[in-house]
C-alpha cells in the first residue's frame, strides 16, 4: 500500500493533538484586526495544538475578501513560525479557490482545507480538487453538497496532493465505509471529525478509526479542550453536551458562540459578519456560566 505520489505533499505533516481553528477578529469598523489575530494565534500556540487552520469555517471563510484571506494566512504563518503546520481555508468558486490557494502557497502555508464549491457536486469535482491540490496539499471537507461514496473517496485520495478528508456530515455509516475503502490503498491518508464541537461525537468517530478532530472550544478554552484530549470524559455530559444544546438554538452559533467565548476569555474578537448574528445577552450569560463550570472541572 503506497501513498499517491505528489511533489506538493508536505513533509512530516504531524497533526496529532487538538487542531486549532482561530476566529478572525473584526474591529468596531468591521475590518479585520491583524494584531488581534496574531495575539489570538499566539495564545493558542501556548497550549500546543497539532496545527493551525486559519480562515476556515470558524474563521468566517465565506465572509472574507481575497485580500483579507491572504492577510489572515500571512499572519498565521508568521505567528506560528514553523512551530506547527498551518492550513488555510480555500474553496467556493473555482477562480476564487485558485487565488486563495496560490496566496496561501506564497505566504508559506503548509496546506489547504478545501471547502465545497457552492451547490456543486458532479463528475468535474475531481478536476476541481486536482487543480487546487497542484498548489498545496489538500484536505477535502465533506459537507453540504459534497457527500462522497467510498468509490469516489478512493478516486479523490489517488489525486497527487490530496492528503486527507474532513467529515462535516456526521453519517457514521458512510464514513466507516469510506475509511475502510481508502485505507486499502492509502495507509497514510488522514481522516478528521469536522462536526461543530466535535468532542461530543468523537467517541463514535474514534470507534471507526477517525482520531483527528477540530476543536472550536480550543479557541476560547484550550484548558478544557486539552483535558478532554487527555481523557477527561466527564466533560462530555457536563460541558460539551450543554454547549451543543446552546449552539443549536440559533443558526450560525457554531461561529458566533466561539467569538463570544474568545471575548469572554479576554480578547475582543468582535462579532461575526452577516449573515451570522451576534450571540444574545441571555445566551452569552449561559456560555459564560458553562465556561466557568468547565474550567472548574479541569482545574488542578
Amino acid at each position: 500500500m503506497t501513498a499517491a505520489p505528489s511533489s506538493k505533499e508536505a513533509p512530516n505533516m504531524n497533526l496529532e493533538g487538538v487542531l486549532f481553528f482561530p476566529v478572525t477578529p473584526f474591529g468596531r469598523d468591521g475590518e479585520l484586526v491583524p494584531d488581534l489575530l496574531a495575539e489570538h494565534i499566539r495564545r493558542g500556540l501556548e497550549h500546543g495544538p497539532g496545527g493551525v487552520f486559519v480562515a476556515c469555517g470558524t474563521g468566517e471563510f465565506t465572509a472574507l475578501s481575497e485580500a483579507e484571506h491572504a492577510q489572515a494566512v500571512r499572519i498565521a504563518v508568521e505567528t506560528a513560525n514553523g512551530a506547527v503546520p498551518v492550513f488555510a481555508g480555500a474553496g467556493g468558486p473555482f477562480g476564487a479557490a485558485l487565488a486563495q490557494a496560490r496566496a496561501a502557497r506564497e505566504a508559506g502555508a503548509d496546506g489547504l482545507l478545501l471547502m465545497p464549491p457552492y451547490l456543486v457536486q458532479g463528475p468535474g469535482f475531481a478536476d476541481y480538487v486536482r487543480a487546487i491540490a497542484a498548489e498545496l496539499p489538500v484536505i477535502i471537507y465533506q459537507r453540504g453538497p459534497i457527500a462522497l461514496d467510498p468509490a469516489t473517496a478512493v478516486e479523490l485520495a489517488a489525486i497527487p496532493g490530496v492528503i486527507g478528508l474532513k467529515d462535516g456530515l456526521g453519517d457514521i455509516d458512510r464514513m466507516q465505509r469510506i475509511v475502510l475503502a481508502v485505507r486499502k490503498v492509502r495507509e497514510d491518508f488522514l481522516f478528521f471529525n469536522g462536526l461543530p464541537n466535535a468532542e461530543l461525537t468523537q467517541p463514535a468517530y474514534r470507534a471507526i478509526g477517525v482520531d483527528l478532530y477540530s476543536s472550536a472550544v480550543f479557541c476560547f478554552a484550550p484548558e478544557i479542550a486539552k483535558a478532554y484530549l487527555n481523557g477527561d470524559e466527564r466533560l462530555i455530559p457536563e460541558f460539551y453536551a450543554p454547549l451543543v444544546e446552546l449552539r443549536s438554538k440559533v443558526p450560525g452559533y457554531a461561529v458566533s458562540l466561539v467569538k463570544a467565548g474568545v471575548r469572554l476569555r479576554g480578547l475582543d474578537a468582535g462579532g461575526p459578519r452577516p449573515p451570522l448574528v451576534p450571540v444574545s445577552p441571555e445566551h452569552e450569560a449561559e456560555l459564560e456560566a458553562l465556561i466557568k463550570s468547565g474550567l472548574a472541572l479541569v482545574a488542578p
